[in-house]
């Protein structure tokens, strides 16, 4: 029988369970409670930057629909990645008036950052598990945040953000 059943809550209460101590403990690593407060940042301002980077160029309306957010929320969120010269906006090459959004030189260089002591953190959980138990997690965390936005999009909530593209 799957253990996974309506009928089975003891192990359905373990996974809700391991999975709200993850977003608790995964907010205390980006507020710099493990590690370096110098290379955390801002989910919002990390998800935007790197599909600018993924991405490249683009208009809010774009970036919020490939995020799954609306425009006025991108509008909010990217305000101060411009004003701390993380975001560049400038002009459509075919539409002065249309506003586009790109990575700034600096913008690249702290989302390296980021991204450098992001995997340095992961590399030292991970440490003692063997490459395919790397592999597997990746896997089945990619699968479970599917199934999250999936189920978002069902009931019309937008997603934080799709999988990146691989």
């Amino acid at each position: 029988m799957d253990r996974t059943t309506v009928g089975d809550t003891g192990l359905l209460d373990t996974l809700q369970h391991e999975v709200a101590l993850f977003a608790r403990r995964a907010e205390q690593t980006r507020l710099g409670g493990v590690g370096q407060v110098r290379n955390s940042m801002d989910r919002a301002a990390y998800l935007l930057l790197n599909r600018l980077d993924k991405e490249g160029p683009m208009g809010v309306k774009a970036l919020a629909a490939s995020m799954g957010i609306d425009s006025s929320t991108v509008t909010r969120q990217v305000a101060p990645l411009v004003d701390t010269g993380l975001v560049k906006r400038t002009s459509h090459p075919d539409d002065g008036r249309a506003v586009v959004l790109q990575l700034s030189p600096r913008g690249q260089a702290r989302l390296e950052e980021v991204r450098s002591s992001r995997r340095q953190l992961m590399a030292e959980l991970t440490q003692d598990w063997e490459p395919e138990e790397r592999e597997v997690f990746c896997a089945l965390l990619t699968r479970f945040n599917g199934a999250l936005s999936a189920r978002m999009s069902a009931h019309g909530v937008p997603g934080p953000e799709a999988p990146p593209a691989s």
